[in-house]
């Protein structure tokens, strides 16, 4: 028995226990959570309302003036801004479909009983996930490099001409997309294969005794288990890429001819390059309103309608 317990237990009847105790008591947990509460004020909650109060003002050298809704005006009619978004839509739309279905691939492979060293290729596969944003793409960027990337010097040695990854405006995108499926499909991999491994074999079981082929247990059986997993990766994927940065900034920096511009690089460009702090912070909310109105109709039209 506690001392708090055995302290009660004596007390004689028609007596109460100190309302001070009880206080205590209760406001305890909200002692405990104050310092993440401060922290979370400081370093979250104000730079989000301080960025709002930005964007209503316009920059003018040093000086910043009242401004109301001009930056969210401006940002309407900026046909830049426009060009980033489609970018980002077009990575969004393309490399994200691909790298799913690639990562759902490479889960039912690492799941299957004849695999061998199932934990070294594992980890393997999920090692990219480790290496630093700005470090591979700077890998990226020398292996692709048109005159002396590896990439194309081995095109050469099987009789292909080389390859203007960064230098067109296709090509440019396409570089952009096989590094963020190089770097992310392991990640999602092991996503989607926690869940199966979750996933009962008596389906399986079932589904082979009705003579279901491999096609459609994978079809019946593993499709719809993964499908919570499934939308949870679409929509941090859907985020990432919507505030993707570094790896177009690494190896692009947008070009060429604003080809892998994409909005968060935009946002960079005007805050910390142009000093225009209330025109990024527009965009910066401009963005979010995106983020949310996306993650609102992936959860509607994928979420479980049960």
């Amino acid at each position: 028995m506690t001392a708090v317990t055995e302290r009660v237990a004596t007390v004689p009847p028609g007596h109460r226990v100190p309302a001070r105790g009880w206080q205590g008591r209760r406001l305890a947990p909200y002692l405990f959570v104050l310092p993440a509460l401060a922290l979370f004020a400081t370093f979250k909650l104000y730079p989000i309302v301080w960025s709002f109060w930005l964007s209503l003002f316009r920059t003018d050298g040093a000086l910043q003036t009242f401004a109301g809704a001009a930056n969210y005006e401006r940002l309407a009619a900026d046909p830049l801004f426009w060009t980033a978004l489609r970018n980002t839509g077009v990575i969004l739309l393309v490399q994200v479909p691909i790298m799913l279905a690639l990562a759902i691939g490479l889960a039912v492979a690492l799941n299957s009983r004849l695999l061998r060293l199932k934990g070294f290729i594992r980890l393997g596969f999920f090692m990219p996930m480790v290496t630093g944003l700005v470090a591979y793409g700077l890998l990226f960027a020398v292996l692709l490099n048109p005159q002396f990337g590896l990439v194309n010097w081995v095109l050469g040695l099987i009789g292909l001409s080389p390859v203007p990854w960064l230098t067109d405006t296709l090509w440019a995108r396409i570089a952009i997309g096989l590094a963020l499926t190089w770097h992310y499909t392991g990640y999602n991999a092991v996503i989607y294969l926690s869940r199966l491994q979750a996933l009962p074999q008596d389906h399986y079981d079932a589904a082979a005794v009705d003579g279901a082929g491999a096609w459609n247990r994978f079809r019946h059986v593993t499709l719809p288990g993964l499908r919570p997993v499934i939308l949870l990766t679409l929509i941090l994927s859907t985020i990432g890429t919507l505030q993707l940065f570094d790896e177009p900034y690494v190896m692009t920096n947008g070009g060429p001819d604003n080809s892998t511009l994409t909005v968060g690089l935009y946002l960079y460009n005007n805050g910390f390059k142009y000093f225009d702090f209330g025109y990024a912070s527009a965009i910066a909310y401009a963005l979010a309103v995106i983020i949310g109105l996306l993650g609102i109709a992936q959860f509607r039209f994928l979420g479980d309608r049960s």
